[in-house]
């Protein structure tokens, strides 16, 4: 009864016009993301772990008490946990997931001060609006207005900040060994999943990420006697690489589908228009229908998610310009389908470019992601929380190209979701790009979002 009461509540606030949302907490978030921003939260300048101050002087503030707060340095960074303790104790906890640091941008080359918030034409920019400092004012937003209510859930609710997301990630590492983690039923991620509006900035469809691909890299290398450049020969380790390379190029990995990815695509084909919303859609139908492939292979946008993909990214061959090479090497990165192993991909390359020559090793130490199944309560939840601002628009799962924090949960045991939260056109918000940016409406929308999930799911 309380959530339905809550819930018509939140619409009705939600409802009125952007103009009009200049309720506290609404101007108090607006006024953090602000001073978020201003903070040049990316590697090498020092202000990471200023940011974690400023999260966590706004949760002292609001009467969080120092005994709900942790603190895990991880080298230039930290995390930061905010506990929201529960009722009762024998439950797990959930995790609200948010990242403080950002891509550097340089200020010359932005058409403001990417460190200032600028609102223009419906639209907030800056460095981080988009990726991820909406997140982390949505988390910390709802915290702080918790807080002040005296809400108290029943399980443990822990808003959790990660400072190194776009670099190495040892503070998600660091973060998933503390005890007030271990165990959790799942998480929230606020870097992933979100809405899609058509042309007309109608929202349409909203998405839940359950799985990501894993992130590898591998190093194929030839190595040869050299000799003069004056005496060329047959066997030169720059051209046995090159072929290589085309092989690599020229080859598609095999497709792989499974109930996410069916009905992800499947969704995705009912709003995307022309020859790819049918090809979408009869993919859905059929994995195999050669045609729909076809399409859809030669789509950047929706070929990466039917299979898995290696793209040559870095080169470095010879050692003068009058010898012949005694070494050639290039970087593959692939992104791996959940359900292949890094080593499998390794075989395959090796098959793949079919020279014994050719040496394919792993770089550093990728891992693997295995996808969370979208459970019940969690679909549920974000559904309601969505459409109390957006009713009517269809919730399914997704698969993304790219890495988040969620992946090192995954790995560690713990079901991990992305929900943005806000809609947006694809590509509009420019994230790691010049002039991010993200619509009014959609950083509201974030902020009421995480809000509701924290009754729906505390309860």
């Amino acid at each position: 009864m309380r959530r339905a009461y809550y819930l018509t509540a939140l619409a009705a606030l939600i409802a009125q016009p952007i103009s009009a949302q200049q309720a506290p907490y609404q101007v108090e978030a607006r006024a953090m993301l602000g001073e978020l921003v201003a903070f040049r939260s990316a590697q090498g300048q020092g202000q990471l772990h200023a940011t974690a101050d400023y999260i966590v002087n706004h949760a002292r503030a609001a009467g969080l008490a120092a005994d709900d707060i942790a603190r895990v340095p991880a080298g230039e960074s930290e995390g930061v946990i905010l506990r929201l303790a529960g009722r009762n104790s024998a439950l797990p906890p959930i995790i609200f997931l948010a990242h403080y640091d950002v891509v550097d941008a340089r200020p010359e080359d932005w058409d403001h001060d990417p460190f200032q918030v600028r609102e223009e034409g419906g639209f907030l920019i800056g460095r981080g609006v988009s990726d991820n400092k909406t997140g982390v004012t949505a988390l910390l937003s709802a915290l702080v207005r918790l807080q002040r209510e005296g809400f108290r859930p029943e399980r443990t609710i822990l808003f959790t900040f990660v400072g190194d997301e776009e670099t190495a990630q040892a503070t998600t590492d660091a973060l998933v060994t503390h005890p007030w983690l271990r165990g959790a039923a799942f998480a929230i991620n606020s870097d992933a999943g979100g809405g899609l509006m058509d042309a007309a900035g109608t929202p349409r469809l909203y998405f839940i990420q359950t799985a990501e691909k894993t992130y590898a890299s591998y190093r194929l290398t030839v190595r040869n006697r050299g000799g003069h450049s004056s005496a060329p020969r047959a066997d030169n380790a720059i051209y046995d690489l090159a072929r290589g390379l085309l092989a690599i190029e020229q080859y598609d990995f095999p497709v792989m589908a499974n109930a996410l990815t069916r009905e992800y695509l499947g969704a995705a084909g009912r709003i995307e228009p022309g020859a790819v919303g049918v090809a979408l859609r009869r993919f859905a139908e059929n994995p195999d229908d050669a045609d729909a492939l076809a399409v859809l292979r030669a789509d950047p946008e929706w070929g990466n998610k039917i299979a898995t993909t290696c793209v040559a990214t870095m080169l470095d061959a010879g050692h003068a310009e009058n010898a012949l090479p005694q070494r050639a090497s290039a970087t593959i990165n692939c992104r791996i389908f959940p359900g292949a192993s890094v080593a499998d991909i390794q075989a395959q390359l090796r098959q793949i470019v079919g020279n014994p020559d050719i040496a394919v090793d792993i770089i550093d130490h990728p891992r693997a992601t295995p996808a969370s199944e979208l459970t019940a309560e969690v679909r549920d939840a974000i559904t309601r929380a969505v459409a109390a601002r957006y009713p009517g628009v269809t919730v399914a799962p997704s698969l993304i190209a790219g890495a988040t924090d969620g992946y090192i949960l995954r790995g560690a045991g713990i079901p991990t979701f992305g929900s943005a939260g806000f809609f947006e056109q694809p590509g509009e918000g420019n994230e790691h790009g010049l002039n991010e940016r993200i619509r009014v409406s959609s950083f509201y929308a974030a902020i009421d979002h995480y809000y509701a999930l924290a009754h729906i799911l505390g309860q």
